[in-house]
């Protein structure tokens, strides 16, 4: 038994690898055929995402969707328990989603090339006048129709409780001017928690909220609105089991400035 744990965790990984490469390759044969970004995007939503969990015999439920226009952009607010939360988030949501990430994913085989031909803005946080560029370019896509995923609290949780709140992805909604959509995620963590290598068989739970707008309202009205958010996302979490009981009040970070705290709500 002690054998067959790492030899299991090591036969995911080739096999998650293989598939990876597999509808990568193929998403870009489609991209040249179709010179259409968004076909490789619902390839990954159909496709690559569902295998991450069904391969240990988990299965993920999403709870009936509320009334959204899909059709028009949206910035996507998920609480962050795991690796596994953004193929989870692919497959949950019935639109193409790009997301900020950061630059060194550029260079990883394969995945780089995707995220590039597929429209995703890469960041470098070390470097403070080419993330403000970046977040700028963010912006732009949101308003030219692009839906964005960000999380929130900026890093995976590492006992399933909502963190805290970075400021970034509420700038970037109000200065874009599009609905922020919560998105409550319960399980991930027990299919891959932090720090681990071997996905185990957990189900997984997911629950959309509605759309809170942010028309009419300006970057004074920022605090509110992440309150607002929290809320609604915390209540999201229960509905679907999550023990966010007792997080409430907690106080939402305290970063400073407006395009560059987005940079802290980089999937990770």
């Amino acid at each position: 038994m002690k054998l067959l744990s790492p030899l299991l965790t090591v036969l995911q990984a080739v096999i998650l690898m293989a598939w990876g490469v597999l509808w990568i390759s193929l998403a870009g044969v489609m991209m040249l055929l179709t010179r259409n970004g968004d076909v490789a995007l619902m390839m990954a939503r159909r496709f690559w995402a569902p295998l991450h969990w069904r391969i240990t015999g988990s299965r993920m439920t999403v709870e009936p969707l509320p009334d959204i226009d899909w059709g028009q952009p949206h910035v996507f607010l998920m609480n962050h328990q795991s690796a596994l939360d953004i193929p989870c988030a692919f497959a949950a949501l019935p639109v193409n989603l790009r997301f900020v990430a950061k630059h060194v994913l550029r260079y990883v085989p394969f995945l780089g090339q995707y995220m590039a031909m597929t429209g995703m803005i890469f960041v470098n946080r070390s470097r403070h006048t080419e993330a403000v560029q970046s977040m700028a370019l963010a912006g732009e896509c949101i308003r030219a129709g692009a839906s964005i995923l960000a999380f929130p609290e900026g890093t995976r949780s590492r006992d399933g409780s909502i963190l805290p709140f970075k400021k970034g992805p509420f700038v970037l909604a109000l200065e874009a001017g599009v609905p922020i959509v919560p998105v409550a995620i319960e399980g991930s963590r027990q299919v891959l928690p932090p720090d681990a290598f071997c996905l185990r068989r957990h189900d997984i739970r997911v629950k959309v909220g509605r759309p809170i707008e942010t028309k009419g309202r300006g970057l004074a009205d920022r605090d509110a609105l992440m309150r607002e958010v929290r809320e609604a996302l915390l209540q999201l979490h229960r509905d679907i089991g999550g023990g966010s009981q007792g997080f409430e009040a907690a106080a939402p970070a305290t970063d400073s400035g407006h395009a560059l705290p987005a940079l802290n709500s980089l999937p990770g």
